[in-house]
């Protein structure tokens, strides 16, 4: 399949819903082989074969990338079985309880930094070693907004975003003259499944939410994945270490 990525192998982790699902069918538009790692087997095989039907190759490998026998095993099954790893979308996270930061439990706490922190830096930890053997590639890490602010209703979780912008600045710095490139996106407000259900348990919930966003509106999961894909691309060949906004004009207020 022709494209700007046609002959390159991109991994979208999270890649079975969601922005993960939205970015792996912008990469496989571009003409790249795509790798979707996911906890779900059904819904990441869906994607796969939706893919296929477009003319494109796709990959389901079963990953919790908290785990890093896990990560390490995807990376090295992507290499056996691609060739390679040119982009990488570490997008993928899970946590524990917010609340109160006297009221976290350690469990919910550990459990939330090693779903949405930990897990960014094991990927990037096996995928690095891998795209400089092929002298360059790029990574994009999925941060929020709430890596850029104070979220009161979970600590826990805007700490570990705050933590993914950190990790990738430092990161980008070290191998920039390496030929990877290292971003991050921020998301806002995007219709995604667990966006969703929030909406259908709290009708209500949408215009406090979108009280924040300036656009008036939710993002849509496929406007996140064209930054992800473009930062990838060498149309972005410059951009090292930021921190891009898909966020309605959020940061701006």
């Amino acid at each position: 399949m022709s494209g700007q990525m046609a002959g390159k192998v991109a991994l979208a982790t999270g890649g079975s819903s969601g922005i993960g699902k939205a970015t792996a069918l912008a990469f496989a538009r571009e003409g790249a082989q795509v790798v979707i790692a996911s906890r779900t087997q059904a819904s990441g095989e869906k994607v796969v074969q939706e893919i296929k039907a477009s003319g494109s190759e796709a990959i389901w490998i079963g990953t919790d990338v908290s785990q890093a026998a896990q990560v390490e095993a995807l990376i090295r099954a992507i290499v056996a079985t691609c060739g390679r790893l040119d982009y990488a979308f570490n997008n993928a996270g899970s946590g524990g309880r917010g609340g109160w930061v006297a009221e976290i439990q350690e469990e919910d706490w550990d459990q939330t930094i090693d779903g949405y922190l930990k897990s960014v830096w094991l990927c990037m930890k096996y995928e690095i070693p891998e795209m400089l053997k092929l002298g360059g590639g790029a990574i994009v890490n999925n941060s929020s907004v709430d890596g850029q602010r104070g979220f009161p209703w979970d600590p826990a979780y805007s700490a570990a975003k705050h933590g993914v912008l950190g990790l990738t600045k430092s990161a980008a710095m070290q191998y920039a003259q390496k030929g990877i490139r290292i971003n991050a996106v921020c998301p806002g407000w995007i219709r995604t499944p667990p966006v969703q259900s929030m909406l259908e348990h709290d009708p209500d919930a949408e215009a406090r939410m979108l009280l924040h966003q300036p656009i008036g509106r939710f993002g849509e999961a496929e406007e996140v994945a064209q930054a992800v894909v473009w930062l990838c691309s060498d149309k972005a060949s410059l951009v090292v270490g930021t921190a891009l906004a898909v966020d309605g004009g959020y940061l701006a207020v």
